[in-house]
């Protein structure tokens, strides 16, 4: 049992602001919230908050953990014009160049800075076509080192080795989700890690590849997770080759549903985003990203109905990546507010929810305990009506100050309870040697 006591409750759907407040912990769930609850649980073991911002954890909706050690890259790459160009020069190379050392390390070093920005969560999806047999395992070990709940998956492609690549990553799929039912069977309030059952693009997935996925996501009873229509060239790519729409496709083998995570969706069609809407399937948002990539920018948000943020593998920081989506919207000339976005950041653990079939995303009797923890000394006066101004404007992951998951403190006053510079010594020659391997490929 542990009580936070004199927090400032901060709720993101609908926006709450409540100076005050107690929270008592016990396991992984909250098990009352109130004023003075210290009197009522004089056993409880106390955590001073004075006053500190107490908000449900913040989750990081798409991702890409096997991109952590490509910053600063140094190995020859060719110029990328466009998309896909940037795909094969880069990030399609990167992915080939891992190993087991270096994405243990990669996924090691991601979860260690999504929990420094405040992330309770995050929603990977991965790819490492050298090593697929075991990947996943070893992702949710490096989320379970830091203490980090998290998602992931294989992201099947036949890019590199056709119907057997195809075979070789929906099988790590399954494989996983099995590892994942075997933990939750041992501890099914407390288990931290899920599963997806994950594909690259409709372009790279032919109809054998949707087929072969329809029966995993069948067999293991999890959605999926893929990129679709970040550039135009998904849908002119689907257009040609099938003669219809990429995620009228994807639902003509029966892989939208209430657990499918559709990343990007820049170029979706009037009737695709119908369709999205129609099997409400999420979307997840990644602004930062686009404009790296210089992909367009998302004309649908306003239209849809469950969207979430992500990064694409761009760090996991959502306060940044909230300032973006919000500042690139209105550089759009789109309609939507920053309460809107905070309704979009609220809507990740609304993901979790639907995965890990536990209560988030509220700081309320029965919730789970992922709580992000800020020290923000406001400027001017915080209430529920500008709660989404302060974050557009003036919050930052330089405010967090400890982060706890499943009722456990994994981050406290900005220290971690293991030697994480270790870590970041030991991946340094691991992400060169992984560099040379890109160079030589």
């Amino acid at each position: 049992m542990l009580l936070l006591k004199n927090c400032t409750a901060v709720e993101f759907s609908p926006a709450q602001v409540t100076p005050g407040i107690d929270i008592l912990i016990q396991g992984s769930r909250i098990i009352d919230v109130g004023p003075g609850l210290a009197t009522r649980y004089p056993d409880a073991p106390v955590k001073e908050m004075s006053g500190k911002l107490v908000m449900p954890g913040l989750v990081c909706a798409h991702n890409h953990f096997y991109s952590g050690l490509s910053r600063g890259i140094l190995a020859p790459i060719a110029p990328c014009p466009d998309f896909i160009s940037t795909l094969k020069n880069l990030w399609w190379r990167l992915d080939r160049a891992l190993d087991e050392e270096s994405l243990y390390y990669s996924g090691v070093i991601c979860a260690l800075e999504a929990v420094r920005s405040g992330c309770t969560a995050v929603i990977d999806h991965h790819a490492s076509p050298q090593f697929i047999h075991g990947s996943l395992a070893l992702l949710r070990e490096a989320f379970i080192t830091v203490g980090l709940r998290g998602m992931t998956c294989f992201e099947t492609t036949d890019r590199n080795g056709g119907l057997k690549e195809l075979e070789a990553g929906v099988e790590e799929n399954i494989r996983f989700a099995q590892l994942i039912d075997s933990d939750k069977e041992k501890s099914p309030d407390d288990y931290l890690v899920e599963a997806h059952i994950g594909a690259h693009a409709p372009f790279t997935v032919p109809d054998a590849g949707l087929k072969l996925l329809h029966e995993a996501c069948e067999v293991t009873g999890r959605g999926l997770h893929i990129h679709v229509a970040e550039d135009r060239y998904d849908v002119s790519w689907s257009r040609d080759k099938y003669g219809m729409e990429p995620l009228a496709r994807l639902d003509q083998y029966g892989l939208l549903g209430e657990k499918s995570l559709i990343a990007h969706g820049l170029w979706l069609s009037p009737d695709d985003v119908l369709l999205l809407n129609e099997r409400h399937a999420f979307l997840a948002h990644n602004p930062r990203s686009n404009m790296n990539n210089n992909v367009g920018y998302n004309p649908h948000l306003s239209m849809l109905r469950h969207v979430a943020l992500g990064t694409d593998g761009i760090g996991s920081d959502m306060f940044e990546e909230l300032k973006f989506a919000y500042f690139k919207h209105r550089d759009a000339g789109g309609p939507l507010w920053p309460t809107d976005f905070l309704n979009m950041l609220h809507s990740g653990n609304q993901l979790l929810e639907r995965n890990f079939n536990q209560p988030f995303g509220r700081l309320a009797k029965g919730y789970t305990a992922d709580l992000t923890i800020c020290d923000y000394p406001a400027p001017t006066p915080l209430y529920p009506e500008n709660l989404a101004g302060h974050f557009a404007f003036g919050l930052s992951s330089a405010s967090v100050h400890s982060v706890m998951v499943a009722g456990s403190m994994i981050y406290e006053d900005r220290q971690f309870s293991f030697d994480a510079a270790r870590l970041y010594e030991e991946a340094r020659p691991v992400a060169e040697k992984m560099w040379q391997r890109m160079a030589e490929l």
